[in-house]
């Protein structure tokens, strides 16, 4: 028996040896290619780090964790799909890094695998709970899908470990909101919370603060839920808004106001109102309101016959209301007919002479369809300065009137003054940048157009400037 062992120990000792042989100078160089890359990084030259990198995770295949660098150093060169490859070979060696799992999801993310996203951060979770970005990620992912429930408990989760700050306001913002229909009083904390960590969100929150407040006052379910996503709307929080409108519906299906508000409320949402609309009309034929709400809808659907007649219904049932004045002038300026357009504008300001919406409204019709700018425009906006001095968009509009009756020393002084008033408001910046052109002062002219546009790039001031960049910068 020994005789036949013997042999077979020299064999394998023989094996050993020319094994270790032939992996030793690839371990060498494996960790020559290891420091190379180290040093690379240290230069920050991250394109040779990631070529070190990979060369040494081929010739140490032991070392999972050098996919894992690979990945991060051509993410960092700027080669995403090489980089997400070497992440994938990490994540088969369970050598994935929390950083790894969470670009990963990311790259799903953007495929638009949702599904396959949300259960790669779960997964880098389960492996790296003090990595809270993941919490951060699948809130934002729930809250794609509609998932709000599951959106809340994420935020709750990322706010438990994240340092209060001004990063931190948004997410308490959103806490507000996912709050507010089932719990007020705790959504409204979360709110005050957020503006004071960032004022940024005062405005907002006080408007939210003052539908809560009035909300609670009301005893009527329905009414409640009314006020509050009437302070959702007026904040563009519309998908919680309609939830709130549906929710008074249900609570009260006699409510023709829940119905009307949840018709405009899915209008916002690129939903058709108009089942509700007309729900609301069949229960209560006589409010000026849904009339309204009726005529707002017909004129989206750029329908201003349909639009006008709702609008003289509500006049009719309610003559004294300025708005409804405003809302028949503006149909009949949308169908060109501008002798009617202008006697409503100004019947408006007549009803309510020491409101300065409607003497700015008359004004911005004057200018638009060139209606008696000298005699009508000037003066009415010239009014809505007076009567509101600290308002931007007045001061823009009496500027804009003086430019287009080529009155531009007074319209610069303007449109400067409303930009003391609101350093972002982008129509001011717009017709700044018309005024520079028009003036030959290009660099100035290209300043402002630039910041209109980078402000609201979706709005109509954004819009105008983008296409004169276009036409007079080539951008």
């Amino acid at each position: 028996m020994k005789y036949f062992q013997k042999p077979l120990y020299k064999n394998l000792s023989i094996l050993l040896f020319l094994f270790v042989l032939m992996v030793l100078p690839r371990t060498t160089i494996g960790v020559y290619n290891e420091k190379k890359a180290q040093q690379a990084v240290t230069n920050g030259d991250y394109l040779r780090a990631s070529t070190e990198y990979e060369l040494a995770a081929h010739r140490l295949f032991w070392r999972g964790d050098l996919w894992d660098k690979t990945g991060l150093s051509k993410l960092i060169a700027g080669q995403k799909i090489e980089a997400i490859e070497a992440y994938q070979e990490a994540r088969k060696r369970n050598s994935l890094s929390a950083y790894g799992w969470d670009i990963l999801g990311q790259d799903l993310w953007d495929k638009d695998d949702y599904k396959g996203a949300i259960l790669t951060w779960k997964e880098g979770l389960a492996r790296y709970p003090a990595y809270i970005e993941f919490h951060a990620r699948l809130a934002m992912a729930y809250r794609e899908i509609n998932d709000f429930s599951a959106e809340q408990e994420e935020i709750k989760k990322w706010l438990v470990y994240e340092r209060e700050g001004l990063e931190s306001a948004p997410y308490h913002y959103r806490l507000g909101l996912l709050l507010i229909l089932d719990s007020p009083e705790e959504a409204l904390d979360e709110l005050i919370l957020a503006a004071h960590l960032d004022d940024e969100f005062a405005p907002v929150v006080e408007t939210l603060r003052t539908a809560l407040n009035l909300a609670l006052l009301e005893k009527d379910p329905a009414e409640e839920l009314i006020l509050v996503g009437r302070g959702l709307g007026l904040v563009g929080e519309w998908q919680f808004s309609a939830d709130a409108f549906h929710n008074a519906s249900q609570a009260h299906p006699e409510n023709a106001f829940a119905w009307a508000w949840l018709g405009e409320a899915r209008q916002h949402l690129e939903e058709d109102g108009l089942p509700d609309l007309e729900k609301a009309l069949s229960l209560h034929p006589n409010s000026p309101m849904i009339h309204s709400f009726s005529g707002l809808y017909w004129q989206r659907q750029d329908n201003e016959e349909k639009a006008l007649r709702e609008f003289k219904i509500a006049v009719g049932l309610e003559p004294e209301n300025p708005n409804w004045q405003s809302a028949v002038g503006d149909a009949y300026a949308r169908s060109g007919d501008i002798p009617p357009a202008l006697v409503a504008f100004q019947h408006a300001t007549v009803l309510a002479p020491g409101d300065p919406k409607y003497w700015h409204l008359l004004a911005l019709f004057s200018v638009q369809y060139a209606v008696q700018m000298e005699e009508i425009g000037l003066p009415a906006a010239r009014r809505a300065v007076i009567l509101s001095p600290e308002n931007a968009t007045f001061a823009d509009t009496l500027g804009w009137v003086y430019f287009n009756l080529e009155q531009d020393s007074d319209a610069e002084k303007q449109f400067n003054y409303a930009l003391d008033l609101d350093q972002n408001l982008d129509s001011a910046h717009l017709h700044l940048g018309i005024f520079y052109l028009k003036h030959s002062h290009r660099d100035l002219a290209r300043q402002s157009l630039l910041r209109a546009r980078t402000l609201s790039p979706d709005s109509l001031a954004g819009m105008q400037a983008a296409q004169l960049l276009e036409q007079y910068f080539q951008e």
